[in-house]
């Protein structure tokens, strides 16, 4: 049995509003003219303001190293000693609840993607012995067969063997709609199946399902730390340091050479401790960047860390694998030509060609069947079937013999075509299309046979330009007249076209010299090289998961390429939240330091604009969980 998420802890929360009361309580009795009975109240605040900033601490100390949890609690006890209790508890109360905010953040972040194991079922039933039984999920191995009823998700993964059903993928991919699957196709631990009956074979184990990996993949995205965070962490101990240094010095100036007594040159020392403190500063890179991810996840982006949201962010051109990310994958018949036949007549042959297609091992045989199929044509019997290699199949339907090929098999079996049919074959090939003639007694029809591309790919390039992508380049293995018609369809500014995969390679490093930083976006499968050697690699995750899961930085779930720009626009407001915070976070240390300078600034106003400019950038970083996206027009905004 999975492990459920444990509940949220609310200590962080309970200790913050112990500190703010027992403030209040002990200001309002020191104010009323009864210091010593204040303590009651000022002391537990102290404990409960203190508890989790000492903790952090003590483990830095361990370490060997200092950290803003030692200023914090050195300028709070500091201000106790020179009899302002209730200013070093208005600078633990604010340090805490900044610190309850960032812990909030995290547990958000972690709840939300560790909350998806909690749609796996714990029990099963399998089909064991003859006979359909209820059995623990972690007990069924690969192989076995599991009844998935209506209405039941489902616990593992793994393909359809028998039945058809409607399936809610959303937990994976962030898509609404269901998703029709039958035999032979694959499903996935955690989707629900909306209706029918299912027998599915079983692929994976529990602790192996795509569900519980991509768990694991965010959650280890979640611990690493982007470049600026990173870099920060590297200065603090140098940093707090320098803070100390600078605090005592500011007091042994002011009591040795400005004669200032003792509490007011250490209190003056405490301000300039509380004001360079680089706690906002520290923060805000984690709050934006964990935001950041899990908003990515539930829909249906998946990123491997906060490095590549950054370097995403920075990216101003993008290289498109053409089969299975342009395009569907799967060849479609996208034209039906016919010079001289009426609509009776294109139809007729359609049927003839799909009846003897339906024999074929060819790839592009299926093609011309579901063509058939989509127009209610029913599939004849074919006698008498053969194929010639490079040059296409012939049968017997109804008695009549029909050709599907090109020029060479009707001339090699005698048959008459006009040359204005081969002259349209040449105008279909000159639009990227692969061309088939049909014949058979005297009618002629030409179609026009290419993979489909996918409707989302135009409007998310459109909208990828809106956001500041300057160039965006075809990368494929197919003839440059295919390429170059998919590049006019979407309005790709290039195409690269006849590539082997090490040939990719060569382009994205070609296209990285050319244009700086560059993502590559691949099906996954066989774009493995190219996905590894851009600054950012993005796959289309349905198909070659296991790949997409493997090798690309970033991964969209779902089949659509409207999940691009979505990923582009989160890394800019990510970055654009990280910035915001470090600009609020050192423009406040900077007004500090020159309040601190000139003496204007005490230290209770030191402690509200410090620690106030925290819980703001932690907050600003958190607005991305809920940050309405529009699509292109925002992004362009």
């Amino acid at each position: 049995m999975h492990r459920p998420v444990k509940k949220f802890n609310w200590v962080p929360v309970f200790l913050t509003l112990a500190c703010a009361a027992g403030g209040v309580g002990g200001l309002l009795l020191q104010r009323g003219g009864l210091p010593g009975p204040a303590w009651l109240f000022f002391a537990p605040a102290f404990l409960a303001g203190s508890w989790l900033p000492l903790k952090a601490a003590v483990e830095s100390l361990r370490e060997r190293r200092l950290d803003i949890n030692f200023l914090m609690l050195l300028a709070a006890y500091g201000a106790a000693a020179l009899r302002q209790p209730a200013e070093g508890i208005g600078l633990l109360f604010l340090f805490t609840l900044s610190g309850a905010l960032e812990y909030y953040t995290l547990e958000r972040t972690k709840r939300s993607i560790a909350g998806l194991m909690e749609l796996r079922p714990d029990f099963a039933t399998v089909l064991r012995e003859g006979r359909e039984q209820q059995v623990p999920v972690d007990s069924i191995q690969p192989g076995e067969l599991l009844r998935i009823a209506a209405g039941e998700r489902l616990a593992l993964d793994g393909v359809i063997r028998e039945g058809h059903g409607s399936l809610d993928e959303s937990t994976l991919t962030g898509e609404g709609l269901p998703v029709s699957k039958s035999a032979g196709q694959e499903v996935f631990a955690g989707t629900i199946n909306l209706r029918g009956s299912l027998l599915i074979e079983v692929t994976h184990r529990a602790g192996d399902t795509m569900l519980a990996r991509i768990v694991r993949l965010v959650q280890e995205a979640q611990e690493q730390k982007v470049a600026t965070q990173a870099r920060f962490e590297r200065w603090q101990n140098a940093y707090v340091i320098a803070v100390l240094a600078l605090a005592t010095s500011v007091a042994a100036w002011d009591y040795l050479w400005g004669q200032r007594p003792l509490s007011d040159a250490l209190y003056h020392g405490m301000v300039f401790l509380v004001a360079a403190s680089p706690c906002a500063v520290i923060m805000s890179v984690p709050a934006a960047v964990l935001s950041g991810l899990t908003r990515a996840a539930r829909q249906g982006v998946l990123i491997k860390g906060g490095v590549y949201l950054e370097r995403l962010a920075q990216v101003r051109s993008i290289a498109l694998d053409k089969t299975g990310t342009l395009t569907e994958g799967a060849p479609a018949v996208l034209y039906l030509g016919n010079p001289v036949g009426t609509a009776e007549e294109k139809a007729r042959l359609l049927q003839l060609a799909a009846s003897v297609e339906a024999v074929s091992e060819h790839p592009l045989a299926q093609a011309v069947v579901q063509a058939a199929l989509e127009q209610g044509l029913e599939l004849r019997k074919v006698q008498d079937f053969d194929t010639h290699v490079g040059e296409g199949v012939h049968g017997e339907v109804d008695q009549r013999w029909v050709g599907v090929g090109n020029r060479s098999l009707f001339e090699s079996h005698g048959v008459d075509v006009p040359d204005s049919v081969f002259e349209e074959v040449s105008a279909i090939r000159r639009r990227g299309l692969t061309a088939v003639v049909v014949s058979s007694d005297g009618g002629h029809e030409v179609l026009g046979i290419a993979d489909r591309i996918r409707a989302s790919a135009e409007p998310a390039i459109q909208q990828l330009r809106r956001q500041g992508i300057q160039h965006v380049v075809i990368l494929t293995g197919d003839h440059h007249l295919v390429g170059e018609a998919v590049a006019a369809s979407v309005g790709a500014d290039e195409v690269r076209a006849e590539l082997l995969p090490e040939n990719k390679v060569d382009e994205v490093r070609r296209l990285q010299q050319q244009y700086g930083a560059l993502a590559f976006v691949g099906d996954g499968v066989n774009d493995g090289p190219a996905l590894a050697a851009a600054d950012i690699g993005l796959a289309m995750g349905s198909r070659g998961t296991d790949v997409a899961l493997e090798t690309a930085d970033i991964v969209l779930m779902r089949d659509d390429l409207s999940a691009l720009p979505f990923a582009v626009w989160l890394a800019r407001q990510t970055q654009a939240a990280i910035t915001r915070g470090l600009v609020l976070a050192f423009g406040v240390i900077i007004l500090l330091l020159a309040g601190a300078a000139t003496g204007w600034l005490p230290l209770w106003l030191a402690v509200i604009l410090h620690e106030g400019s925290t819980v703001l950038t932690i907050l600003s970083g958190m607005l991305l969980l809920v940050q309405p996206y529009r699509g292109g027009a925002q992004a362009a905004a």
